[in-house]
């Protein structure tokens, strides 16, 4: 049956809070930004069983339904000439196992993410504003855990989520937070690209299943606070660094992007063994052809007009940022399309 509770659904906006100039807060701007996002959360936040009406026929998952034909602008297996090439109802199987296993393994960066948040909440103290706006985003993360789930048990498919090296690993990744920028580094390693992806999709109106689209709206607009504080956290807290803290940060930072986006983004090898995809298809795919490289590099435009904005491009770190394969020309402002703008030019 359908929720009882069900309330009228709230308009998904993605766009970052009207905030102030972010690039140099006073202590007080900082408690006051902080302030405006806990308040935020309290007035603009979505439940998944409320905001969601799962079992209404609009939202029914249809596994035949050609819109989970992955995006080929957009999703790098998608883009490839050889998924293209396929017939329409393999295209869609592997678009719909994609999408549930994506679902999946945000779900378990989700977990990890509330780990180390609630690691590093722990040794704040008392009156702290950052204890109040983190415990604010573990609680929207829960609901992101139980929107994704939801979605990966209506499919059918019975996803793995991560590779089994990350799943093995995932249990210390927690342990970063230690070193909160370092932490906060890969909160954002692992945000970022989905939500780059997720706005694209949204943005240039392709057509997805109804569910699926309602999911991407709410989670949009909840993770432009969790991006906006991420951020700020680390305009705050980089600056308190030594000259050697920072140079370390740097050069972690473009290890940290580039490995937890490969975890997130790349599939498991049960995905190919379970729709024949040859091997070079998924090394071209993830990342090796140029169009996956380029689809690669645009989900970090964001994330290095942050790292020019903290200081930390220096000879070492611009270096390591080619060598990942996540190099290129920064944002202009948060959420800039950098395929359009490449196209612009």
């Amino acid at each position: 049956m359908a929720p009882s509770t069900q309330r009228t659904a709230q308009p998904a906006v993605y766009a970052v809070p009207d905030l102030p100039d972010l690039a140099d807060l006073s202590k007080d701007e900082y408690r006051q930004l902080l302030q405006t996002l806990s308040e935020g959360s309290v007035n603009r936040h979505f439940d998944p069983y409320v905001d969601i009406d799962w079992d209404s026929p609009d939202f029914r998952i249809d596994p035949t339904d050609p819109r989970w034909v992955l995006s080929p602008t957009h999703d790098p297996l998608g883009a490839h000439p050889w998924y293209q090439a396929q017939p329409l109802e393999k295209k869609v199987a592997i678009g719909l196992w994609r999408q549930a296993n994506g679902a999946k393994v945000g779900l378990e960066f989700e977990s990890v993410l509330i780990r180390g948040m609630q690691q590093y909440v722990m040794t704040l103290p008392n009156g702290s504003p950052e204890f109040r706006y983190c415990m604010h985003e573990m609680t929207e993360e829960c609901n992101h855990i139980q929107m994704f789930q939801e979605l990966v048990n209506r499919t059918g498919a019975d996803v793995p989520g991560m590779r089994r090296i990350h799943k093995l690993t995932a249990p210390l990744w927690g342990l970063a937070a230690v070193v909160p920028q370092l932490f906060f580094i890969g909160v954002l390693a692992g945000e970022e690209p989905i939500d780059h992806h997720q706005k694209n999709v949204v943005r240039d109106g392709e057509d997805m299943p109804p569910v699926l689209r309602r999911i991407m709206e709410i989670h949009i607009a909840e993770e432009a606070r969790h991006i906006s504080f991420a951020h700020q956290f680390l305009r705050e807290h980089v600056r308190e660094q030594s000259a050697f803290g920072k140079l370390v940060t740097s050069i972690a930072y473009p290890l940290i992007m580039r490995m937890l986006c490969g975890a997130i983004v790349t599939p498991p090898p049960v995905m190919a063994k379970k729709f024949g995809i040859p091997a070079h298809v998924m090394k071209e795919a993830f990342f090796a052809s140029p169009r996956s490289q380029e689809i690669l590099a645009d989900y970090f435009g964001d994330v290095r007009m942050l790292a020019e904005e903290l200081g930390l491009r220096n000879p070492i770190s611009n270096v390591l940022w080619k060598l990942c394969g996540i190099d290129g020309r920064p944002s202009r402002y948060r959420g800039e399309e950098h395929r359009k703008a490449r196209t612009a030019a």
